[in-house]
């Protein structure tokens, strides 16, 4: 084993355009960070439209890419991704073949989608640079039942798909009002049936009689007060931590990765079942964790010498103008993380490199088609993403060193 293996992370890549020839220098120095790390990982946003065909199965938010995406990515210095998310089902089985045949051709190590529920559930193992790294990926929706990977039965097929951590949103509310929305559907003669009608294509929710309502999508909990909250479904979390414990158990330095829309009001506010399932990963065995799927860079924080990088954002998002909702600057900002592991996979260093989408000059045109390329930021924009990042960690109990437009967390 190396004495240090240098692992980097980015933000997520929504990648539809093959941005290779791009020849900008600030372009160039991503590339050649990406290129010194022993393992470069980032999130494949998207499915692929290859040999096996398919059809959208979305509204305004489908999206598909050709493979030669794929080369690009490759070429920019990823070996490593991630490909359960929320668009990774959006050409249905086809499109999970596809990506699954396209990303095995170029020998991307990957985790996260499989052509049944077997296959999408394992970690995914490789030897790099003489160090053993595995990768467990899942996602937490919300989605489809339909998307996520299934095992043959005595009654139906297997299906290919995305690994699952099932979540179920909450909307909390106090005792009168539990009162008033029981009364309300006794009055109208909402049975159960009412309620697995309408939760097709999906099973009905499971709920705890006593003190949840199901009506329509909607499940009402009995509290204390009002909010919404996230219900995690053990068994699948379990799963997924039998597969991370059997990783580290291996040897292997463990990624543990989770992609999920349940976002906080503030998409800067790390939820704190988000933080629970982070650290029971840890607590598994994993050395990282890394999550996307709030279109922002949120904290880091550092777990029993491990760190968690709660949101780290978009790397590559190639979204249209006339369907977007993602003007605000920081959905264009992000940092790119180079953690040193020791011999014993112990955390040495994490370096903090911040990237811009596009570029400063291309934030300030408003035409989201031309911001192509994730930049090295400089000067008062490295400043500003750096200083953000290093303001909410604090509140984590991280210090982030920052000189000369870097960032640094010594241990």
């Amino acid at each position: 084993m190396n004495d240090r293996f240098t692992l980097a992370v980015t933000g997520q890549s929504l990648i539809k355009h093959d941005i290779r020839d791009i020849a900008a220098p600030a372009f160039r120095e991503v590339q050649s960070l990406l290129r010194q790390a022993d393992l470069s990982f980032t999130n494949f946003e998207g499915t692929i439209l290859g040999s096996h065909g398919g059809w959208p199965l979305k509204g305004s938010f489908f999206g598909s890419s050709e493979p030669v995406v794929l080369d690009a990515l490759r070429a920019i210095g990823f070996r490593a991704l991630s490909l359960s998310n929320n668009h990774a089902f959006d050409l249905g089985p086809s499109g999970v073949l596809s990506t699954l045949e396209e990303v095995e051709k170029r020998e991307f190590l990957h985790a996260g989608l499989g052509r049944d529920h077997t296959d999408a559930s394992r970690a995914s193992t490789a030897t790099i640079g003489g160090r053993r790294v595995a990768i467990v990926a899942m996602d937490g929706g919300p989605g489809p039942d339909f998307m996520y990977a299934a095992n043959a039965d005595d009654n139906r097929p297997g299906r290919p798909g995305v690994n699952r951590l099932r979540l179920s949103q909450v909307l909390e509310v106090d005792e009168t009002a539990f009162g008033q929305i029981q009364a309300i559907r006794d009055k109208i003669g909402y049975t159960a049936i009412d309620l697995t009608n309408d939760s097709q294509p999906d099973d009905p929710p499971r709920l705890a009689p006593e003190s949840e309502i199901g009506i329509s999508r909607a499940v009402f909990r009995r509290s204390e007060r009002f909010g919404r909250s996230v219900k995690i479904d053990e068994a699948d979390l379990a799963r997924n931590i039998a597969a991370i414990a059997a990783a580290a158990k291996d040897g292997s330095l463990v990624v543990a990765y989770l992609h999920h829309h349940h976002w906080a009001s503030d998409w800067y506010q790390v939820p704190d079942w988000v933080s629970g399932v982070a650290k029971r990963c840890i607590d598994a065995g994993a050395h990282m964790f890394v999550s996307h799927g709030a279109p922002v860079l949120q904290p880091i924080e550092i777990y029993r010498g491990r760190p968690i990088f709660y949101s780290l954002g978009n790397f590559i998002f190639h979204v249209r103008s006339d369907k977007s909702t993602w003007t605000a600057p920081e959905v264009w900002e992000s940092v790119i993380g180079l953690c040193s592991f020791g011999e014993d996979n112990g955390l040495i260093e994490i370096t903090l490199y911040p990237v811009v989408i596009g570029g400063d000059e291309a934030l300030t045109d408003g035409v989201l088609e031309r911001r192509l390329a994730p930049h090295l930021a400089t000067g008062e924009s490295a400043e500003r993403i750096l200083r953000r990042c290093s303001d909410q960690s604090a509140g984590l109990g991280v210090d982030i060193e920052l000189s000369n437009g870097v960032g640094t967390i010594s241990f």
